[in-house]
């Protein structure tokens, strides 16, 4: 048994410092995976606040097209063109269904 505990006081500093710096290592690789996590998600905040006014840019122009007159006039063009489908076919005109375009 002698031999044991000779065995174990002289084997136990070479363990303690391969312990340690194990751990050490450990901390560097954590502190190494922190340090990414923490530069994509900046990275990514970045791409959603970039995205984010990109929209909100064209949600300014639809509104602002929605506002404008010009909106208006492409209302009254259509209902122009229904209220023309309708005299057509208050009128009777025959329609041509071969010469129309198809989608």
């Amino acid at each position: 048994m002698g031999e044991l505990t000779g065995l174990v006081a002289v084997s136990a500093p070479f363990l303690m410092v391969v312990a340690i710096v194990w751990m050490n290592h450990q901390q560097k690789l954590a502190k190494m995976g922190l340090k990414t996590t923490a530069e994509n998600t900046a990275e990514k905040a970045a791409q959603y606040a970039s995205q984010i006014q990109r929209l909100e840019d064209r949600g300014q122009v639809l509104e602002r097209i929605v506002t404008d007159k010009g909106y208006d006039v492409a209302t009254q063009i259509e209902a122009l063109r229904d209220s023309r489908s309708i005299d057509d076919q208050l009128n009777g005109t025959a329609m041509n269904l071969e010469s129309r375009e198809r989608a």
